[in-house]
């Protein structure tokens, strides 16, 4: 019975013995599957990583090529969006300041294109009024309404953000134009802002906007209106009204009568300035309103920061080379108006200017924001004048001029009789408002002006109308060239336009966020 027990026994535990080992290759098994399983898990995970490795680095590439595409694109813009001719002054070569490019520059025109993307390459323009017996050109350019927003309590972020951006975006135009040709003269044609009818802190921070970042000026130059930001107490329009009133008409104009004039800041330097060049500002009808709305603070602020609304500068006087510069506020021109002294001193320097006719021989750039008349078709606006009627609002306006488009027929014949008095002279006139702009010629006929598509028949030398294209984003960010050079054979001064075009201010955003998209991958890229 023992003996059978322990056969039992043994039976028991050699069956035991079997079952631990199976137990045990089980769990050898089990161990071996799990450290596989395991680095199987692990080379995924590397795989995984080293593809989304593989995809980030890929995208920042991707990225950063575009972004230097578009950057490339926004910086040398004038010569990949324009022809050749557009984007330069007028017959006027480029030379460079080191001898050795000069040398190829007759075999290489393409360096030419070169020197003007590079201007610390260009040789300086010479500040000379006159050089080798013979006259400056007049290099100018002029930006047609800008028309900038203000940023309220209720504005939205990304709309304040897009007022931010549209700063910089005009001013890159401004910028790169401006470094590029050296200009003598900057006009922007009326329009700084969007609205007439805001107060005098806003009007102080659209200004100091206008001279920080979009037509940016060494400190001497925005000096006074930096003071006048950083104080933001409402002008004494009332004091300013009393002088002005005061002021007899004569002494008026003469205050407004200038020679040779290239800096304001340096009137005394008679020589073109063209680091700091000749900055001029027209009156828009969002600046200080239609003559039926311009009120005496609208007026008086305006003054204040942007300089007077009706002046001449005369240069070269007493010359064969002789030409002058009349800036006019063609807004205080026509009415009924709200203030009818402004319209009274508008027309009093016109009379004026013309009784300096009799001593004046050369030709003449007038400068205003109104365009002139002409027949409808010829430009996107045709003529148009609208009266306040029934305004309940305020009352006191009914009857006054509202808005226009075009002045007046009457009005026009006989501005351009006193502006351009000249008939063996060309002349030029510069206007904004329209914001497609337009481009005419006014010929004389029997003692009448008449504006058409081109040259026509004409008993005394053309006057051409530019209407300058808005620089806005949405009219492809313009710039207007205008180059003036005397022909010493036929004793005059002849004039050219051209447009330099940038493109829709969303290709300069598309370029700052693809910036800022590649400086982070990079990072990324560093960092991992």
């Amino acid at each position: 019975m023992r003996s059978r027990n322990l056969h039992v026994y043994m039976s028991h535990a050699t069956r035991l013995i079997r079952q631990l080992g199976l137990v045990r290759q089980l769990a050898l098994y089990l161990t071996s599957a799990k450290l596989y399983q395991s680095k199987k898990e692990d080379s995924h995970t590397t795989f995984s990583s080293q593809m989304a490795r593989l995809k980030l680095s890929t995208a920042t590439w991707v990225v950063t090529t575009i972004t230097l595409l578009l950057n490339v694109f926004v910086y040398f813009y004038p010569n990949i969006v324009n022809a050749p001719h557009q984007c330069r002054w007028h017959n006027t070569p480029v030379h460079s300041k080191y001898s050795f490019i000069n040398k190829y520059l007759p075999v290489a025109p393409w360096l030419e294109t070169v020197l003007l993307n590079f201007p610390s390459l260009q040789e300086p323009k010479t500040r000379k009024a006159y050089e080798n017996g013979r006259v400056s050109d007049i290099n100018m350019l002029t930006f047609g309404d800008p028309q900038i927003n203000g940023n309220w309590a209720s504005t939205p972020y990304l709309k304040r953000l897009d007022n931010y951006g549209n700063d910089y975006y005009l001013g890159h135009i401004y910028n790169t134009m401006k470094n590029r040709l050296k200009p003598s003269h900057v006009a922007v044609m009326g329009d700084q802002f969007s609205l007439q009818w805001i107060h005098d802190s806003e009007f102080y921070n659209r200004t100091l906007r206008f001279v920080e970042r979009l037509f940016p000026r060494d400190p001497e130059y925005k000096e006074n209106v930096l003071e006048i930001w950083r104080k933001h107490q409402d002008y004494d329009w009332i004091a300013w009204l009393s002088r002005e009133t005061q002021i007899d008409p004569q002494d008026r104009y003469n205050s407004r009568s200038y020679r040779d004039v290239y800096d304001w800041y340096f009137p005394e330097e008679h020589q073109p300035n063209f680091e700091n060049p000749l900055f001029i500002n027209l009156t828009g009808n969002h600046d200080v309103g239609y003559s039926g709305d311009a009120t005496w603070q609208h007026m008086a602020r305006f003054h204040l920061l942007f300089g007077q609304n009706n002046y001449v500068i005369n240069y070269n006087e007493g010359t064969p080379e002789a030409w002058r510069l009349v800036v006019l506020d063609s807004l205080s021109l026509e009415g009924p108006a709200l203030q009818e002294e402004f319209r009274d001193y508008t027309w009093s320097f016109l009379e004026n200017l013309k009784k300096s006719n009799d001593d004046f021989k050369g030709s003449t750039i007038l400068l205003t924001h109104i365009p002139f008349y002409k027949k409808a078709g010829l430009c996107a606006d045709g003529p148009e004048h609208i009266y306040y009627e029934n305004y309940e609002k305020e009352p006191y306006k009914n009857g006054k001029l509202r808005s226009h488009n075009h002045l007046l027929y009457e009005t026009t014949q006989q501005v351009l009789d006193i502006v351009f008095p000249n008939a063996d002279k060309e002349g030029i006139i510069l206007t904004g408002h329209d914001h497609v702009g337009c481009n005419t010629w006014y010929g004389h006929h029997d003692g009448e002006w008449v504006a058409s598509g081109e040259k026509e028949a004409s008993d005394r030398k053309h006057v051409r109308e530019v209407v300058v294209r808005a620089m806005m984003g949405e009219f492809d960010g313009q710039t207007g060239l205008v180059t003036g050079q005397f022909d010493y054979a036929e004793n005059a001064w002849k004039f050219e336009f051209t447009y330099c075009s940038f493109v829709i201010q969303h290709v300069w955003w598309a370029s700052k966020v693809a910036l800022l998209l590649t400086v982070l991958l990079q990072s990324l890229n560093f960092l991992l």
